[in-house]
């Protein structure tokens, strides 16, 4: 029996595509759609957008934002959190941001969910720092750890009381235990 091969989707193909919900990636001809997120995921996901957003967006330094396409270096892929500094962020002239994005986050969030891959997610995060990201966090809900990924360097593990490293011009002092404590809804 001869099978037919199917010829790999170019990424230029994928960009054509409708949009899926929840939405999908593209690395390497291979189409991957993104786990729908979860509460606890959601719940994070918006409390660091605050927390990065309260301290960067009135200043102009950079702005945060959720699930934000990205598409650079023969990958299209869509970090839970993908912050621009202000002067990445391509504008019209009503001052509006453009609707697609054709480089790498300044820094790139991910919350790793039960089912995805966490070597999928750290190639999307070191694809970003390959292409100009200067700053990765992978959250793990299951151990209470985030990696901290930066350019020509070992990641680092940060748990506990440990101090979070964000981008220079984001005044952001953070735990690793204040980020997973806003998981609690109400005081015991």
């Amino acid at each position: 029996m001869v099978q037919s091969v199917s010829k790999p989707l170019t990424l230029a193909e994928f960009l054509k595509l409708p949009e899926t919900k929840p939405p999908s990636e593209y690395a390497e001809g291979k189409v991957r759609q993104k786990p729908m997120p979860k509460t606890r995921h959601a719940r994070l996901q918006r409390k660091l957008l605050y927390a990065i957003n309260e301290v960067s967006e009135k200043s102009q330094i950079a702005y945060a934002f959720p699930e934000l396409r990205c598409t650079f270096g023969e990958r299209s892929v869509i970090p839970d959190i993908a912050v621009l500094q202000w002067q990445n962020i391509e504008m019209d002239a009503n001052g509006e941001p453009l609707d697609d994005v054709y480089r790498a986050p300044d820094w790139t969030i991910e919350i790793l969910s039960p089912d995805q891959s966490s070597n999928h997610v750290m190639g999307n995060i070191l694809h970003c720092l390959k292409h100009g990201c200067t700053l990765g966090w992978l959250l793990d809900l299951r151990d209470r750890s985030i990696l901290i990924f930066q350019p020509q360097q070992q990641p680092e593990l940060k748990l506990g009381e440990d101090n979070l490293t964000s981008l220079d011009s984001i005044p952001l002092n953070l735990t690793v235990n204040q980020v997973f404590g806003w998981l609690k809804m109400q005081e015991l």
